[in-house]
């Protein structure tokens, strides 16, 4: 007899599950399954640290279930990439996946597999358009003489050594090759400090 996992999921402290609950139970009751474990996050589904998935998965690699059994997709996954790597992973080790509101996602089934293999398929297109975007507004921005990559670290005390010897916002800007502006958030965000020592 199979061992299933339960994954629950709301949004809010004030939301329940039992509807996810109920009708997850009776599902593995029509499937003859046994419910090894029901594991159940209140958390937004955009947050990657949901203690209760950690500790599915742990289960999971001590191979504690057979099947992952959720209500819906969005339930348990934050995007599509996120879905297959899951999944695959899963799959790697014998894990099958049901979403009982998602028709064709059951990974048991030959129709759930395909359909695997058609959103892999999509992750990898989406990702590639992503990439091509990247590059095209990174040459974009290039062309018009953006200055690209990490912001300049500011030496703040050379800042503040150069203000004290007289020196204009604009020349210290110059020198140390950053924004008047920045010269200016600088000695406002990290006043110049007072000695201690008054020996």
């Amino acid at each position: 007899m199979k061992r299933a996992f339960l994954y629950l999921r709301v949004s809010t402290l004030d939301q329940n599950t039992e509807l996810q609950r109920r009708e997850l139970t009776e599902y593995c009751e029509r499937q003859g399954w046994i419910i090894a474990e029901i594991f159940e996050d209140k958390l937004s589904g955009t947050t990657s640290n949901r203690p209760s998935l950690k500790l599915m998965n742990q289960r999971l690699w001590n191979n504690e279930a057979d099947i992952v059994l959720v209500y819906k997709l969005d339930r348990i996954f934050r995007s599509l990439s996120d879905c297959i790597n899951f999944i695959q992973d899963w799959a790697n080790r014998g894990i099958e996946f049901v979403s009982l509101r998602d028709p064709g996602m059951n990974m048991a089934s030959p129709t759930g597999k395909l359909m695997l293999h058609i959103l892999a398929s999509f992750a990898e297109f989406e990702a590639s358009l992503i990439r091509m975007r990247v590059r095209s507004g990174l040459a974009n921005a290039k062309a018009k003489g953006t200055k690209l990559g990490r912001p300049k670290t500011i030496d703040v005390a050379k800042v503040h050594q150069l203000r004290q010897l007289g020196w204009s916002l604009s020349q210290i800007a110059k020198e140390l090759k950053i924004t008047k502006s920045a010269v200016s958030k600088t000695l406002s965000k990290y006043p110049y400090p007072k000695s201690v020592n008054n020996t």
